[in-house]
């Protein structure tokens, strides 16, 4: 039987309060950290930890107040009442939420740089380092249709960064080649072609972290797909004018999402559901722009509302004018421009987006009056759970890593941390 000193009593006492005060701060973790006999090991490791207090916690589920999240290295030990902390340094922040890192699968770019226009790991890092400032804590790195040179090094660039720590790495998106030139939206017709068994022993050889695949489910078999998906890798269906037909066919061979919904895919009518309406009735994620450009307003809603917070992932598509970038970059040889938010070809085709995670939250929260927890869990929880990493992204609890915004009050980001850094 565990012997409780007298200090340890009152300290018990406290416990039994704050539990009919709060449910939702771990409580039972806390007693076995605040109970645990104190040795030097455990006041060595009291120094090293931190907590981080003076803000509203939302993590990942529930708002929790006057609470504090103990952080200990890479991860977090705890969400504590601020009562039951014990000699952990503290950090006071100036109010606002602290919550979950958000977590974008899709990054073209960012403060001025393009993976496709120099992939290679120091690109990976300046978008990395450049969307952090915006919140995202982990990303997708993506490199869209291109020369089969220009993807490999994007596979190996990230690769290295990946094996090289480099922060907020969890992966590669792969959007194209194998898609359907009739809704190629900005993809270069030219290097757009069918997927070989060359492709698919390259990226099946990826172990370095996540691959998210884009491919038109009209244009890559089933077999292709399923074969893919046994080896891990995460198929997303986009750029495609497939049928709702085609496109369940995908599905039930391994494809798990929807990359940007509503934008280059066949739509939803009363007679042919298309991508559109195979995405909204089925169980697979959808990746969501939500920049007032990309997909209007109701349409945005409406598909929140059909498939729910749990698999719709708000994304950015972002390419080098977000983040702090410059107003035009080329792509492939055209020149994109930034006019009024939108980036558009000479064309007038939108040509990815000049979206930031925080941005997106904040159009989901003011613009379209969603609840601030359920935008937080699209930009968060449900994308790690996408990418298979709910155990230790996406989540403020104890184990998990610590990687976390601050924002205040209106939205905007003070702090991130990422792996308790």
């Amino acid at each position: 039987m565990l012997e409780v000193a007298p200090c340890q009593k009152q300290l018990a006492l406290k416990l039994t309060a704050a539990m009919k005060l709060s449910s939702n701060c771990q409580i039972l973790y806390n007693v076995a950290v605040i109970l645990r006999p104190h040795t030097t090991k455990g006041k060595a490791a009291l120094m090293t930890a931190f907590a981080l207090t003076g803000a509203r916690i939302f993590d990942g589920s529930h708002f929790h107040e006057t609470a504090a999240v103990v952080v200990d290295g890479a991860k977090i030990r705890a969400i504590h009442p601020i009562d039951l902390l014990r000699e952990e340094r503290r950090t006071k922040l100036d109010g606002g939420y602290l919550v979950p890192g958000f977590i974008d699968v899709q990054v073209n770019g960012g403060g001025g740089a393009l993976l496709n226009q120099s992939p290679n790991i120091d690109t990976v890092r300046k978008i990395a380092t450049s969307h952090r400032r915006f919140g995202t804590t982990g990303l997708l790195p993506t490199v869209i249709t291109d020369a089969p040179e220009v993807i490999t090094a994007a596979i190996d660039a990230v690769s290295h960064a990946i094996s090289e720590d480099t922060p907020g790495i969890l992966g590669i998106h792969i959007e194209g080649p194998f898609l359907d030139v009739v809704r190629k939206g900005a993809h270069a017709a030219k290097f757009i072609r069918s997927m070989t068994a060359k492709d698919i022993k390259q990226l099946t050889a990826f172990k370095s972290g996540k691959v998210m695949l884009t491919v038109a489910p009209n244009r890559v078999s089933p077999k292709h797909i399923a074969t893919l998906a046994k080896f891990g890798i995460h198929i997303s269906l986009g750029h495609s004018d497939a049928t709702s037909d085609e496109t369940l066919t995908a599905v039930d061979a391994g494809a798990t999402a929807f990359t940007h919904l509503f934008n280059a895919m066949s739509q939803m009518t009363g007679r042919e559901p298309g991508m559109v309406g195979a995405a909204l009735t089925t169980d697979s994620y959808v990746g969501l722009i939500a920049d007032g450009l990309h997909i209007h307003p109701q349409s945005l809603q409406a598909a929140i509302r059909t498939k729910g917070i749990n698999r719709c992932m708000l994304i950015s598509d972002a390419m080098p004018t977000a983040a702090g970038g410059p107003a035009t970059f080329k792509l492939q040889g055209r020149t994109v421009t930034r006019k009024r938010g939108r980036l558009t070809l000479k064309d007038g085709t939108l040509a990815g987006s000049n979206l930031t995670m925080d941005a997106a939250v904040r159009y989901c929260v003011t613009e379209l009056g969603l609840d601030l927890g359920d935008t937080l869990r699209m930009a968060s929880r449900t994308p790690a759970e996408f990418l298979g990493l709910d155990h230790q992204l996406g989540q403020i609890r104890p184990g998990y890593l610590a990687s976390l915004v601050h924002l205040s009050d209106d939205l905007h980001v003070k702090q991130t941390w990422i792996n308790g850094t």
